[in-house]
C-alpha cells in the first residue's frame, strides 16, 4: 500500500459547477437522484429466488449506477482457500452471467462500494481470516474486469489498521459538506479473533474523499464486543449505523442489534442504544448474525429494510424488517425463508433502469452440506401483502 496526495472529491464539486472538472474524471449524471414518490416500489407484490453460487461464504449484493446488479461472493472461514467472485445482471436481476474471479486465492472482506460520483464498485479483499493483509479491486465497467489498485489505510486513534471482514456494502454520501465520500463500516478484532478476545473487538468505519485510493479510520462505534456492521445515510444527512454484538460488556443486550448515529459523515458515533425489535442472530446464544441494511432512495423519506433472522434456535427463518422512521421504529416484518440463513446482504435499484422498484436480499443458505448463495429479489408492495401502506406512513 502507498500514501496518495489525491484530494480529487475535494475539489470537485466546484470544478463540476463551473463546467471543468478535471480530464478524465467521469461524473456520473444520476448522482444522487431519488424518486419523488414511493410509487416504483409499489403496485403488484413481486417476489423471485434462485441460486447463485454454491459453496463458499460471504455475500455483499450492489447495484451500479447503470443498474447493473452484481453479487459478491467468497472466502473460506476456516482451511481451505477460497476465491473471491462476483455475478452480473443486466436485466435487473431476471438472468445472471457467468461467475467472474476477482481475486484467486482471496477472502471477502465486505464493504464492496459503488462510487456513486464515477460509477466505479470497489471490492475488498483480504488474504485469509483477518487480521490479514488487504487488497482492493477496482472495476470500471460494472463489475465486468477488475484491478489490483494501490490503497492507504489510516489507522484508528487506536493505532490500529482496521479489518475489512465481514461487513454489509458501503455507500457513497449525497448530502451535505461530505457528499461523494465513500463509506464503508468496518473493525478491530483487538488482540485476536478467538473468544477470549472478544472483549478487544469493536467496530468502526473507513471514510475515502478520494475515490477510494486513501481511507481513514472513523472513532470506534461507541461499544466493545462489536463486528459486522451496516451504514446507511438519511436525507438529513445523518448516518445511522447498525452493528452486531457478540459480547456484551457494559450490561446491554447482545442479543439485540446496536445502534449508533454520525453526525459528521461517518468520523465519529454517538447515541448508542439497543433496538428492541430487530433480534441479532438466534435469540438463545450470544453471539449474533451479519444483517443487511438499505435505505429506500425516496425523496425526503427514511424508508429503511433490515434482513435477519427471527429465530429461538438456530441460524434460519430469514425475515425483512421495514422501518418507515429512519430507524426509530419496525412495524413490518415478513419471513422470506423458512430454513437455514446466515449472513444477508441487501441492496436497492436505480431509478430509470431495469432494477428500479426492486429490493435485493443476497444471503448464505446453509441447508444443504454446502452453503449456497441465494438470491431474492421482491418490491416493498410484496413485503407488505396484505397490508396498507397508510397505516405506516406519517
Amino acid at each position: 500500500m502507498r500514501h496518495s496526495t489525491l484530494s480529487l472529491f475535494g475539489c470537485l464539486f466546484a470544478l463540476v459547477s463551473l463546467g471543468c472538472a478535471p480530464e478524465g474524471t467521469r461524473i456520473e449524471a444520476g448522482f444522487g437522484q431519488e424518486h419523488e414518490t414511493i410509487v416504483p416500489f409499489l403496485g403488484q407484490g413481486r417476489f423471485e429466488d434462485q441460486a447463485l453460487f454454491v459453496g463458499e461464504r460471504f455475500p455483499n449484493v450492489l447495484v451500479g449506477t447503470d443498474g447493473t446488479v452484481v453479487a459478491v461472493w467468497g472466502g473460506i472461514a476456516r482451511g481451505n482457500e477460497g476465491s473471491v467472485r462476483v455475478r452480473r445482471s443486466e436485466d435487473g436481476g431476471a438472468t445472471w452471467g457467468p461467475e467472474i474471479v476477482v481475486a484467486s486465492p482471496g477472502f471477502h472482506g465486505g464493504g464492496a462500494v459503488v462510487d456513486e460520483r464515477t460509477g466505479d464498485i470497489l471490492v475488498f479483499v483480504e488474504d485469509g481470516h483477518p487480521p490479514a493483509p488487504l487488497s482492493v479491486f477496482r472495476s470500471k465497467d460494472q463489475g465486468r474486469t477488475w484491478m489490483r489498485q494501490d490503497t492507504t489505510v489510516r489507522p484508528d486513534e487506536n493505532g490500529r489498521v482496521p479489518s475489512m471482514h465481514m461487513n454489509e456494502r458501503g455507500i457513497t454520501l449525497r448530502r451535505g459538506a461530505h457528499a461523494g465520500r465513500l463509506l464503508r463500516p468496518s473493525r478491530s478484532y483487538g488482540e485476536g479473533n478467538g473468544r477470549e478476545y472478544w472483549s478487544t473487538h469493536y467496530t468502526n468505519a473507513m471514510y475515502s474523499d478520494d475515490g477510494g485510493l486513501t481511507w481513514s479510520t472513523s472513532r470506534p462505534f461507541p461499544a466493545m464486543g462489536t463486528g459486522e456492521a451496516a451504514v446507511v445515510e438519511l436525507s438529513d444527512g445523518r448516518i445511522y449505523y447498525n452493528s452486531r454484538r457478540h459480547l456484551s460488556t457494559d450490561g446491554l443486550d447482545p442479543r439485540r442489534r446496536h445502534i449508533a448515529w454520525s453526525d459528521d459523515g461517518g468520523m465519529t458515533w454517538g447515541d448508542l442504544s439497543v433496538s428492541a425489535e430487530l433480534p441479532d442472530g438466534e435469540q438463545d446464544r450470544d453471539y449474533g448474525l451479519m444483517a443487511g441494511l438499505v435505505r429506500l432512495p425516496v425523496k425526503d423519506r427514511d424508508i429503511l429494510v433490515f434482513s435477519n433472522i427471527d429465530s429461538n434456535q438456530g441460524r434460519s427463518r430469514g425475515t425483512v424488517w421495514v422501518s418507515f422512521d429512519g430507524g426509530r421504529t419496525w412495524p413490518l416484518k415478513r419471513l422470506v425463508y423458512e430454513g437455514g440463513f446466515a449472513y444477508s446482504s441487501l441492496a436497492v435499484g436505480v431509478p430509470g433502469t431495469a432494477s428500479e422498484g426492486w429490493i435485493y436480499l443476497f444471503f448464505e443458505q446453509p441447508d444443504s452440506g454446502k452453503v449456497t448463495g441465494r438470491m431474492m429479489r421482491f418490491n416493498l408492495a410484496w413485503l407488505l401483502g396484505e397490508r396498507r401502506l397508510e397505516d405506516f406512513l406519517r
